[in-house]
């Protein structure tokens, strides 16, 4: 096992033994998961130029639920889900998951394009957002950076 993997591994207290899973077998996995959520994304944008909004909204949203659920073969399901709750993620998790949810019902219920255009960057900004939050320094060098380039200092 490679650095990474004692760093990412639940510890042994999460009571997260979800499967049998080698540590290469479940980068695999994860790896197939940020894939598939991907070619679900590009599908969603395929549909979205073919006017079925619908569509578009159901298969962007179900690609990053696709790869969010990924994370889960990294650590557990329990252990990523306590992680994705944490002090530092709770604001980036809740927009990111309620921006899902607006997507859905702006596409598929509501069936308002614009909408759902508009929760999709929403949707985007926020898994971009929340990804960041797993990479030490990360938020820090995007808000310095985004000061630096606009002179306005990030309140976020």
């Amino acid at each position: 096992m490679g650095p990474f993997s004692t760093i990412l591994q639940p510890s042994d207290d999460d009571g997260d033994n979800y499967c049998n899973m080698s540590w290469e077998h479940r980068l695999y996995a994860f790896g197939a998961c940020c894939v598939i959520g991907i070619f679900l994304s590009v599908f969603a944008t395929i549909e979205l130029w073919l006017t079925q909004y619908t569509a578009f909204a159901l298969l962007y949203s179900l690609g990053t639920i696709v790869a969010i659920a990924g994370t889960c073969f990294l650590r557990g399901p329990l252990s990523q889900v306590k992680k994705m709750f944490d002090k530092d993620r709770l604001i980036s998790t809740i927009v990111l998951l309620v921006s899902i949810v607006l997507t859905i019902v702006c596409g598929a219920v509501l069936k308002i394009a614009i909408l759902a255009l508009l929760c999709v960057i929403l949707q985007s900004l926020a898994f971009i957002w929340y990804t960041l939050s797993y990479i030490p320094g990360a938020r820090t060098a995007v808000k310095s950076c985004f000061s630096g380039l606009t002179g306005v200092n990030c309140p976020c």
